[in-house]
């Protein structure tokens, strides 16, 4: 186990992750136009994440990992958006995988971080990998889109199915080791430019049965790595915690640009003579944004905290509480977007500016986040609604 850090071998309680998140947002601020250019987190970025041990909220405690409730790692994720939308975009697709990870057969966990429980994983879960299954596991082959933080990472996490002109319906995580698949740099994007999230390809890999986790185990919450690891926290849904990992960052950007907003508006005098803190329009969208911030996080700790209690209970979280709490995550994108560019117009001229206010760059970083598939929410609430009125559900990554 990695002991590089007193920090990280000290379980904090949320009060105290919270505040070490607290503590890097200033410098994320002041990296942001850094990180935009090079398409990429810092490496000092991860470091600090690291000796604050926000990566290891969701870990197995016997990984040195603090299993903490999940609405912790979410404030933790939507602080850290106060600072850089895309240093924390990668915290909460990274983070998460450590709380995955607890889910694979034990042998996989003692591959990533026998050695260093520090260790890394990056992800794309597109189901575009092809698996032909031989003796002990699988040939392994394909092009994926969208790994965000993978140049930091050792292993990946990758979607695919299973010798898929079967007919059969068997979708997996395959995990690899660095070596076994290439980053491409395509990352060149509007907005969260700084998450790296550039292509992956794989050419005909051996990839062990034990590394690899069925969706169905996912869906059903009963995964071969329940048998080690047996905190409430690790029989949750999969695709719940998933999720709010890449649609909650944000709502914490939406934070930092009504801060920003109100100590610019409250002194904006436009050419015309005009204040802006009399404006109406300025003011009613100032109301609702703070509004809808509060509402999103509520929501979303309602949502969290009736599944954890569930799974604490042994209880199985219906289909159709998963539906609505799908939707409702995939809600939070659009609200904020809709919101943030109310704000941008409300900044005038001068929001267009990059260097002296962030009004710009969080709109881009809100309007790429809104576009991952986790945020459709027209597709996934004509599914629930749907289903609400007799049609069979369609969605299971739920």
């Amino acid at each position: 186990m990695d002991g590089s850090s007193d920090v990280t071998l000290t379980a904090p309680d949320a009060e105290e992750i919270i505040r070490r998140a607290r503590e890097i947002v200033p410098v994320l601020k002041e990296r942001a136009a850094a990180t935009e250019a090079a398409r990429r987190l810092p490496a000092e970025t991860i470091a600090d994440f690291q000796k604050a041990g926000l990566f290891r909220v969701l870990q197995p405690k016997r990984w040195g990992g603090y299993e903490m409730h999940p609405n912790v790692f979410y404030d933790v994720l939507m602080t850290l958006a106060e600072g850089d939308m895309s240093a924390a975009w990668c915290y909460g697709v990274i983070g998460c995988h450590n709380w995955q990870m607890a889910l694979f057969e034990d042998q996989a966990a003692q591959d990533v971080w026998g050695d260093d429980s520090s260790v890394l994983i990056s992800s794309t879960y597109m189901m575009t990998g092809k698996a032909t299954p031989v003796e002990g596991g699988y040939r392994f082959s394909g092009h994926w889109r969208f790994s965000s933080g993978c140049e930091h990472c050792d292993w990946i996490f990758l979607g695919g199915m299973v010798d898929p002109e079967s007919g059969n319906m068997d979708a997996r995580t395959f995990l690899l080791p660095r070596k076994d698949y290439e980053i491409v740099d395509t990352w060149n994007t509007h907005g969260l430019k700084g998450t790296g999230s550039h292509d992956i390809k794989v050419n005909d890999v051996f990839v062990p049965e034990y590394r690899t986790h069925k969706m169905a185990d996912a869906l059903m919450c009963m995964s071969p790595g329940n048998a080690v690891n047996t905190a409430p926290l690790y029989r949750m849904p999969f695709a719940q915690i998933f999720i709010r990992s890449v649609t909650t960052s944000g709502i914490g950007a939406l934070q930092a640009m009504v801060e920003s907003f109100t100590k610019y508006a409250a002194k904006r005098v436009t050419v015309t003579g005009a204040k802006t803190a009399e404006d109406g329009s300025a003011q009613l969208t100032l109301a609702e944004a703070v509004s809808a911030i509060d509402e999103l996080k509520l929501v979303l700790r309602r949502n969290i905290d009736q599944m954890y209690d569930q799974a604490e209970r042994g209880e199985f979280t219906a289909i159709e509480d998963r539906m609505k709490f799908r939707f409702q995550a995939a809600q939070a994108p659009d609200r904020v977007v809709d919101i943030a560019q109310r704000i941008f117009k409300a900044g005038g001229g001068a929001a267009v500016f990059t260097k002296a206010l962030p009004f710009s760059r969080i709109l881009g970083d809100l309007q790429t986040g809104r576009a991952h598939a986790a945020a459709q929410v027209d597709s996934i609430g004509r599914n629930w609604g749907g289903v609400m009125l007799g049609l069979d559900n369609t969605d299971y990554f739920i």
